[in-house]
């Protein structure tokens, strides 16, 4: 049996990773993990977070604040701080919409002028269990190629994170602008010296993708050392992903990456369809499938915490 990984990192963004690190989290509480560690897509250009980009020029602070809020702790500590980053404010001013978390993490940036040392000291505070970092450094934007809308067959351009996410259209593929943003290199050597990298679930074209076009952290995820598990979505998503069967995803992922190994692909039982199906598309990337229950029962579309961390824990621990 191989032993127990010691470092694992998340990347996505979004419910999907919230989902992924709440299961890490408690692996980490067990001590299966010693380190966990969140990379954070940073294109969204909607709700709070696109406000506050627009307003401050600054990276949109709503996935991090996620992923922060994933990290805590389940005792009074934890949960606390957990619903009080994640308080959205009423009324009908200007506040209205603006997530606690989201202010507090962007005032911690003009404080301290430094992007890693706020998430941290965000982190400090609410007692995280694991560390919170942004894929770049710069706010992105995504843009996709999209087929299908107007009633034609010619690609057209759709630009911003929503836009894409709610396209009508088929996307045909996903890029970032600017093409080369600046990784954060914090969130390079986190991949590079990890057990195991996690990609999924989530938004598979702007929230999971793009970390793999981002040069610096997608050479970082080729080259490491870390066994890389992918995790499929539980259905298709509507306006990204409309149609996809689990091996759709899959191939979509390797499309825009095809020199990334894979390593293991998680896929919930009541979304396998076709099993043979699924099986041919992963062993064609040399990877293994595992399949288990990892929907939350209450609601199917969403990953469960619990059942998620013990996919996790037996893949990680080989058995």
């Amino acid at each position: 049996m191989r032993p127990l990984a010691q470092s694992a990192v998340a990347l996505g963004g979004g419910h999907g990773l919230h989902a992924s690190l709440s299961a890490l989290r408690k692996l980490h509480d067990e001590l299966t993990l010693d380190q966990v560690t969140a990379v954070v897509t940073v294109a969204d250009n909607g709700g709070s977070s696109g406000r506050l980009r627009g307003e401050f020029g600054v990276l949109p602070p709503g996935d991090l604040r996620m992923a922060l809020a994933a990290l805590c702790g389940d005792d009074e500590w934890g949960r606390t701080w957990a619903d009080v980053v994640q308080h959205r404010f009423a009324g009908e001013g200007d506040m209205n919409g603006h997530v606690i978390g989201n202010l507090l993490i962007v005032g911690l940036w003009e404080r301290l002028g430094d992007h890693v040392s706020a998430l941290d000291w965000v982190g400090r505070l609410l007692g995280a269990r694991g560390r919170v970092l942004p894929m770049a450094l710069t706010p992105l934007d995504i843009t996709a190629q999209v087929r299908g809308l107007a009633g034609g067959d010619v690609p057209t351009t759709v630009r911003g994170q929503v836009e894409v996410a709610t396209t009508e259209g088929i996307i045909s593929s996903v890029a970032l602008d600017p093409a080369d943003p600046v990784a954060c290199p914090e969130a390079v050597q986190a991949v590079l010296d990890a057990d195991w990298v996690v990609l999924g679930p989530g938004s598979w074209f702007t929230s999971v993708i793009p970390h793999l076009l981002v040069p610096e952290l997608r050479d970082a995820l080729v080259s490491t050392r870390a066994r890389v598990m992918v995790v499929l979505n539980l259905e298709e998503q509507p306006g990204e992903t409309q149609g996809y069967a689990p091996e759709d995803h899959l191939a979509a992922l390797m499309e825009h990456a095809p020199e990334l190994t894979v390593h293991t692909v998680l896929a919930d039982t009541r979304t396998v369809t076709d099993h043979d199906v699924l099986q041919g598309a992963v062993a064609s990337y040399d990877a293994r499938l595992v399949v288990a229950d990892v929907a939350d029962p209450a609601a199917g579309a969403r990953h469960d915490p619990d059942l998620l961390a013990k996919a996790y824990e037996q893949i990680l621990t080989g058995e």
